[in-house]
């Protein structure tokens, strides 16, 4: 993906089907840390852009990593007020979260991006490029966001309504 943003359609989805099970805040998060590195390579100047933390091996240390911040973050947001609501983040929401953003991340970049192997070190293949137009993944990233942000906001407003 071009921009981090686009992989948020299919993270919105995802929590939209799912709200109580899958954090999007995580997903959100680990989608941001897995693009931190082709920033970097791109900040200087080097190729390839997308590394280790671009396959499956990488991906699950940013998960963990991940995990590991959002689990912090609650322990201090326990002694604040909590108008984010960090306290009734269970640990499974932000795992299944963070797992979502980080394997759907490897997965779409994968179909757009020459230089990923997903699978390294066990192969440099790349099976998913361009299994897609670019244009079509962007169209889908930009359609499930869409439908997300639909279901979530006729959610709230019937929830609204019933009180």
């Amino acid at each position: 993906m071009p921009f981090t943003p686009f992989h948020f359609g299919p993270g919105g989805a995802i929590h939209a089907v799912a709200p109580r099970h899958v954090s999007f805040i995580a997903f959100a998060t680990a989608n941001v840390l897995v693009d931190i590195e082709p920033l970097y390579f791109m900040l200087t100047g080097q190729d390839p852009l997308h590394r280790f933390f671009h396959t499956c091996v990488g991906v699950t240390l940013v998960i963990a990593a991940t995990v590991l911040l959002f689990m912090l973050a609650r322990k201090f947001a326990s002694r604040l007020p909590d108008p984010f609501r960090w306290k009734a983040l269970g640990l499974r929401q932000v795992i299944l979260g963070a797992a979502a953003g980080g394997c759907s991340h490897i997965v779409l970049d994968s179909v757009m991006h020459a230089d990923i192997r997903p699978f390294s070190p066990f192969s440099q293949a790349n099976p998913l490029y361009l299994a897609v137009s670019i244009d079509a993944l962007h169209d889908i990233c930009l359609w499930c966001g869409a439908a997300a942000v639909v279901v979530l906001v006729a959610r709230r407003l019937g929830a609204t309504m019933r009180r």
